[in-house]
């Protein structure tokens, strides 16, 4: 565990949202680059398991995710933190910094810092289980020109 007074521990403004699905729920994030819109996309599944104000920032993980596009890209990110939470110790985040994001070139590749700590029943409101992520559906809206980055993802509760 690196040493958390050394780290920026500022949480990002809420950029996400969730929209109503059949039998499932769509999180939409945006930002003001993809690499925002992307760790939005990531706290967003995070709140819908607890209620992101009750955890504190007590371990930092680094998790590592790549893709052959956005879409595998944006998938295999959001997989690689639904497999941090179901590991022993779950562990619940409500900070994700992405340290590397490289879209370009046949692999694309993303590192992040994860901050949070271990989820505990009594501590954290349990919210609805995140079985899986689902490229159904799954857009990814790249417009610079208007500084809009926005993320749509579905996954399965």
């Amino acid at each position: 565990m690196m040493n958390l007074l050394n780290e920026n521990l500022t949480l990002a403004p809420c950029k996400y949202e969730y929209l109503d699905h059949t039998a499932d729920v769509q999180l939409h994030a945006w930002g003001n680059s993809l690499k925002e819109a992307f760790e939005q996309c990531g706290i967003a599944m995070f709140g819908y398991m607890t209620n992101l104000s009750t955890v504190e920032v007590q371990a930092v993980h680094t998790i590592e995710a790549s893709g052959h596009d956005l879409e595998s890209l944006l998938f295999h990110f959001l997989d690689e933190l639904l497999f941090l939470f179901s590991c022993d110790p779950f562990l619940i985040c409500n900070k994700l910094v992405i340290s590397e994001f490289n879209t370009e070139g046949e692999e694309f590749r993303i590192e992040c810092k994860c901050y949070g700590e271990e989820f505990t029943l009594g501590k954290h409101p349990q919210g609805t289980e995140v079985k899986a992520i689902t490229y159904s559906a799954m857009q990814i809206i790249i417009e610079p020109e208007q500084n809009n980055y926005e993320v749509f993802v579905i996954i399965d509760i």
